[in-house]
């Protein structure tokens, strides 16, 4: 009725009103229930006054089923004390929870609750009450068996405040969580940590920006906490994928979109912490977890700067950085794959800055031992992107090179000849697809040369510091790897396309020629004999006679770059007749024995292809320079009296040779001939032979400078040389005398190899050697086989006894030209039948020398067996061979 409230009934009244079963509680004993007081009634409205009626379309709120309000009273005797009982009467029905007499009174609701009630501030903005929290984790702490009770009614208060907007009380709530979870170490924390998830999940699951920012940070907290005590059925899949899209967001506002990933990141990071070490906990290696994790972290690394510590793409570095630095052997390539996939995916291969950045973060964060499985997932990767676009290749391929030049420990791998077999297979498709034009089997894909080149370039150098962070040993055994896969034609005829043919075989033996250079261009070694062994050595040589001019380039400068272990190439390369020798680093203590090894197995094959390469019509002034400078590097390496006498004669030499008139030289290759020799001579004249030496060398190239300078490396290997018309003509003062030099060099340590000026240098030239004209695989091999008759079958023994005198080799000597030309002769004949005879003719040749070996070896063995005589004159009874014995089946192995 109006102007009255309503009754509240007694207590006696409330208790007898409890459902059956439910008993009132007891009270100690010696204490009474009070009773409660009539409220008096209240004063009545005037008259002509009514109660304000409600708003059109708003109804009274219903009141929970099974209650009802109690009778009115009057409002007119309301006192102080009865007001703030009617204010504690409306706090515990907002605070109620269905059914019973706990959600009624708030004097009889359990103490955890009361507790959880007291934190809360009646103004959230004056934050979480301290004192009571600090009353809420005392009592968490003496109880841990109701820590799952408190969580479930925080959890509880915080998702009533979320649904009633109450942004400040859920901080306050969350707050409160995390102080719990920071001071209750103990078994039942697992029992917390279910409800605390499930509020996080809440929080996440909310469309307000800052609500997925609180749950970040009080996520990050957790995964900071180190738990004693496992949990086998906790699963953190939510989190990652939402955490991953909160890496994605694309919200309008640019500072709460940056906000928004760096939580994700964070978010993210703390996910690996919690998972990483713990084996119960899921496996965050997952492929379908590194799947949503990498790509969140790149495209953040991609689309911001490092501008602002705080910035998302600082914040990805840290976070990439601890997942790498965390993954075992085995979980390497799940991190990696992701990666290839993201760069694939967002064609990043082409602009190879970023992706260049990403593998330098990858070698530096993962493990050093671990660093040989990104190479091998690189490799593998070009493999498959085998018929992509040059530019994604060349892309992939200077990421391997960036990536092998930070794993400098040398640990490429247990397969460290497949990775350049993997390179050296790109040059060649790389060579195949630049003649087609076309980088399909379809030809459909169009590709141009100059982006075939930049591949090329880019693999070449990608060999090269692969090769660098090998050991020597190892590096030796890539030279001869990739020397092994030079084609020469007729040997390897097929290599590569079949359609590329002779243009395609030049090609790949350039690309190859050009990686050997890379290798040995740091390779440092103190052993020319390793360094230059017989089965890398001759190979190499053969190159130096080959038309190309390209190919005999890459090949003197590879030779210089081996043999100069001092490192003088680089203060050679302008040498002049005025250079100054002082510059170079020379050793002084004299040849070792492995270089005296190596001078007397291998220095007259040098000279001689060097004699052949300055007989070549094609060469050039780069041709003429790297002879120069390989000649005085030889010099500076290998510097003894006889060598020095050695290669005197080798300028005598191809000085004859620019002056010959049967060769067909033009004035150009005859001038720099003359130039080598010129600017050699004047560098090996300050090396230690006796000051006349120079003497005489440097009025020759005085004379040269007034009357002659084209003969002079000045003039001839510049960009414009001014060289004379018609017919060279040269003064012989303008030429170095042998008998000078010979008169030079008397008297000092250089006399005793003097009187070898007096053999002229004349190498054997064979038709073998001229690899530019091989056609057929006949030509190529060279066949040693002895042509003395006493090896053929049918010829009969011959004494081998025989009177050799003066005369004899008098005759020998004279009769040189013609013994050498029959050699030929015949040498020619054999090649010729072992390529036009039948197969079963060669066999029977071969078998009987076969035979006659075997009989040779039997006389051998008697003669190596046979008993000493015995004193009495007896020889004693012949004892079986041991290789002629007949042994049992169960002996014989």
């Amino acid at each position: 009725m109006p102007g009255t409230l309503p009754r509240f009934p007694t207590m006696p009244a409330v208790l007898s009103s409890l459902p059956r079963g439910i008993n009132p509680p007891s009270l100690p004993r010696g204490i009474t229930m009070p009773s409660l007081p009539t409220l008096p009634s209240l004063p009545s409205m005037p008259r002509g006054m009514n109660m304000p009626s409600m708003p059109r379309g708003m109804n009274m709120p219903s009141l929970p089923r099974g209650m009802s309000l109690p009778r009115p009273v009057d409002m007119s005797a309301v006192s102080q004390a009865p007001r703030r009982l009617l204010q504690d009467c409306c706090s515990v029905l907002d605070h109620q929870t269905p059914g019973g007499l706990c959600g009624c009174c708030w004097a009889l609701r359990p103490r955890y609750k009361r507790l959880v009630d007291n934190i809360f501030p009646e103004d959230p903005e004056d934050g979480l009450v301290k004192a009571n929290m600090e009353k809420l984790t005392f009592f968490a702490l003496s109880a841990p068996e109701k820590l799952d009770r408190i969580a479930a009614y925080l959890s509880e208060r915080l998702t009533r405040e979320l649904n009633r907007h109450r942004y400040g009380y859920v901080c306050i709530a969350m707050e409160a969580m995390e102080q719990l979870l920071l001071a209750c170490h103990c078994q039942s924390i697992n029992l917390l940590v279910e409800s605390f998830l499930s509020t996080l999940r809440l929080l996440l699951e909310a469309d307000r920006p800052h609500l997925h920012i609180l749950a970040t940070n009080s996520f990050v907290k957790f995964a900071n906490i180190e738990e004693d005590t496992p949990s086998y059925h906790r699963s953190y899949d939510f989190f990652v994928s939402r955490f991953s899209e909160m890496c994605h967001s694309e919200h309008q506002d640019l500072d709460v979109q940056n906000r928004i990933r760096v939580s994700g990141i964070r978010g993210l990071q703390g996910v690996v912490r919690k998972t990483v070490d713990d084996e119960l906990q899921v496996n965050i290696w997952e492929p379908r977890h590194m799947e949503q994790i990498v790509p969140a972290l790149l495209v953040n690394l991609q689309q911001h700067t490092h501008a602002d510590s705080e910035s998302p793409a600082e914040q990805t570095e840290v976070c990439f950085r601890e997942l790498l630095g965390r993954a075992a052997y085995g979980h390497i390539n799940n991190a990696i794959r992701p990666v290839l996939m993201h760069l694939d995916s967002h064609s990043l291969w082409e602009g190879r800055s970023f992706a260049v950045q990403c593998f330098q973060i990858i070698m530096y964060s993962i493990q050093s031992q671990h660093s040989h499985l990104v190479i091998q997932q690189l490799l593998g990767h070009l493999d498959a992107n085998s018929r992509s676009p040059a530019s994604v290749r060349a892309g992939i391929v200077e990421v391997l090179s960036e990536a092998a030049v930070i794993e400098a420990t040398g640990s490429v791998g247990p397969t460290v000849l497949e990775v350049f077999n993997t390179l050296l297979r790109q040059l060649r498709q790389s060579v195949d697809y630049q003649l087609t034009g076309y980088y399909d089997n379809a030809g459909k894909r169009k590709t141009t040369s100059s982006e075939e080149k930049t591949l090329q370039d880019a693999v070449i150098k990608t060999i090269g510091s692969f090769a660098n962070t090998l050991p020597i040993y190892q590096r030796s055994e890539v030279m001869l790897f990739i020397m092994g896969k030079i084609p020469v034609p007729g040997i390897y005829p097929a290599l590569g396309s079949p359609n590329a043919g002779f243009e395609g075989s030049r090609m790949i033996q350039v690309m190859l020629l050009k990686s050997l250079l890379q290798v040995s261009e740091r390779y440092e070694s103190s052993n020319l004999l390793t360094a230059l062994p017989s089965s890398f050595l001759e190979p190499l040589l053969s190159f130096t006679l080959m038309e190309d001019p390209e190919i005999r380039l890459l090949v003197l400068s590879i030779l210089t770059s081996l043999i100069d272990r001092c490192h003088n190439a680089a203060r050679l390369a302008a040498v002049s007749v005025m250079f100054d020798v002082s510059v170079l680093e020379v050793k002084e203590d004299r040849c070792s024995r492995q270089d005296n090894l190596f001078i007397r197995k291998h220095a007259q094959r040098l000279y001689r292809h060097v004699y052949l390469t300055c007989k070549e019509e094609s060469s050039g002034r780069g041709h003429y320079r790297a002879l120069i400078t390989l000649l005085a590097v030889l010099s500076v390496e290998l510097a003894n009296e006889e060598v020095v006498v050695d290669l005197i004669r080798l300028v005598l030499a191809l000085q004859e040779l620019a002056l010959s008139s049967q060769e067909c030289l033009s004035v150009f290759n005859r001038c720099g001939v003359h130039a080598v020799c010129a600017a050699f001579i004047n560098l090996l004249s300050q090396l230690g032979p006796p000051p006349p030496l120079h003497q005489h060398v440097t009025q020759v190239i005085e004379r040269r400078q007034r009357d002659a300078p084209h003969l002079l490396p000045e003039d001839v290997f510049c960009d414009q040389p001014r060289l004379p018309e018609g017919e060279l003509q040269i003064d012989e003062s303008c030429l170095f005398i042998q008998s000078k030099i010979c008169e030079a060099l008397t008297g000092s340590s250089y006399s005793t190899h003097s009187e070898r000026f007096n053999t002229p240098y004349t190498p054997q030239l064979t038709d073998e050697d001229r690899l530019s004209k091989r056609k057929s695989i006949g030509d190529v091999i060279s066949l040693q086989i002895d042509m003395d008759p006493q090896y053929c079958p049918d010829a009969q023994q011959k004494p081998q006894t025989e009177q050799i005198t003066f005369e004899t080799l008098k005759n020998a000597i004279e009769d040189r030209g013609g013994v050498e030309e029959e050699e030929r002769r015949k040498r020619m004949q054999l090649v010729e039948k072992f390529q036009t005879a039948p197969f079963e003719e060669i066999a029977a040749h071969c078998g009987a020398r076969t035979s006659l070996l075997q009989t040779k070896l039997d006389q051998v063995f008697d003669l190596i067996i046979r008993p000493p005589p015995s004193p009495s004159g007896n020889s004693p009874p012949r004892s079986t061979p041991l290789y002629e014995m007949k042994f049992p089946d169960l002996c014989v192995y």
